[in-house]
């Protein structure tokens, strides 16, 4: 794998899903993904996000890994980081790219009809369906 921050000890993180606008538009990509917020304690914050710059800066991507509440090891596209100093130490910052659940979003293809089997699509008018016009 490439360039990783492992939790070794300690509760699975937890992530805040972030809204600002900044943070969304760095998801970009072939997949849906929410983009989250994760604060860790460190001894190391700056190096970790020295760490963190190193990777981006040759081209390449740093992951968070992780055991979620079952103990499964997962991984995250750590996508922003950065440190503050605490009255308990160092904290870490990290923006991370979390998938969505394939279940969360599902186009609904199928024909649809009415009761006497008429197509309640609009007529083709030879105008491309605009994004109020699909049934989610």
């Amino acid at each position: 794998m490439d360039d990783k921050i492992t939790i070794i000890e300690g509760p699975p993180p937890t992530f805040e899903v972030v809204d600002d606008h900044w943070a969304l538009a760095l998801n970009e990509g072939p997949f849906l993904s929410d983009i989250a917020l994760t604060r860790l304690r460190t001894f190391s914050g700056p190096s970790l996000v020295e760490r963190c710059y190193r990777a981006w800066h040759k081209g390449n991507p740093i992951h968070l890994e992780f055991r979620t509440e079952e103990g499964l090891n997962q991984n995250a596209p750590i996508i922003a980081a950065r440190y503050v100093e605490t009255d308990e130490g160092h904290m870490l910052l990290l923006w991370v790219r979390l998938e969505r659940e394939e279940s969360e979003l599902e186009l609904n293809l199928e024909d649809d009809e009415d009761e006497e089997g008429n197509d309640t699509y609009p007529p083709d008018t030879g105008f491309p369906l605009g994004p109020s016009d699909w049934s989610l």
